[in-house]
C-alpha cells in the first residue's frame, strides 16, 4: 500500500522506478510482442485450423510484423499503430478463438449462411489479411509522402532561386 502513496516519485538517484515505467502499447516493441504472441498462439492451435486458415494467419501476422518494422526509418502513424494492435491482439485472435471453441464435428457442416464454419473463418481471416495489406500499403505511401516532402524542402533550400543576387 506504500508504494501507491510512493507512485511517480521515483527512486532516491532520480530516476524513474519500475512501476512508473510503463511502456506505451503503441510502441514496436510492444506491438512485436503482441504479435509474437499471436504467432504462438497461431502455432500452438495450428493442429485444429485448417491449413489455408493457418497460411492466411501467418500472411496476417507476417504483414503486420512489416508494418511495425516500418518504425525503423520513422515513426509509426497513430493510426497503423492502432490498427496493428486491434488487429493482433482483437480482431485476429477472437476470429481464431470463435472457430476454435466450435465442437469440431460442426467444422464441416454448411450452415444458414450457406458455408461451413471453415470457409467462413477462411473468409475472415482473408478479410483481415487485405485490412493488414491496406495498411501495409498505407504506411508505405506516407514514407513516400514524407520522401517527397523531404526533398521538396532540400531542394528549395539549397538550389539557388530567383531571389538570389
Amino acid at each position: 500500500m506504500m508504494a501507491w502513496f510512493r507512485r511517480g516519485q521515483g527512486e532516491p538517484d532520480g530516476s524513474p522506478s519500475a512501476d512508473v515505467l510503463e511502456e506505451d502499447e503503441d510502441s514496436p516493441e510492444a506491438l512485436f510482442r503482441d504479435l509474437h504472441q499471436l504467432v504462438s498462439f497461431i502455432n500452438l492451435n495450428a493442429g485444429r485450423l485448417s491449413n489455408e486458415s493457418v497460411v492466411a494467419a501467418r500472411c496476417v501476422t507476417d504483414t503486420l510484423r512489416e508494418v511495425i518494422a516500418t518504425a525503423e526509418a520513422r515513426p509509426l502513424d497513430i493510426h497503423a499503430a492502432i490498427s496493428v494492435r486491434a488487429i493482433s491482439t482483437d480482431y485476429l485472435p477472437t476470429t481464431l478463438r470463435s472457430y476454435l471453441a466450435l465442437d469440431d464435428q460442426t467444422v464441416a457442416t454448411v450452415g444458414r449462411s450457406g458455408h461451413t464454419p471453415r470457409q467462413l473463418l477462411l473468409q475472415q481471416v482473408d478479410s483481415l489479411w487485405e485490412a493488414a495489406t491496406d495498411i501495409l500499403a498505407a504506411t508505405r505511401s506516407h514514407d513516400v509522402d514524407a520522401l517527397t516532402t523531404q526533398g521538396n524542402f532540400l531542394r528549395t533550400k539549397f538550389t539557388r532561386s530567383d531571389l538570389d543576387l
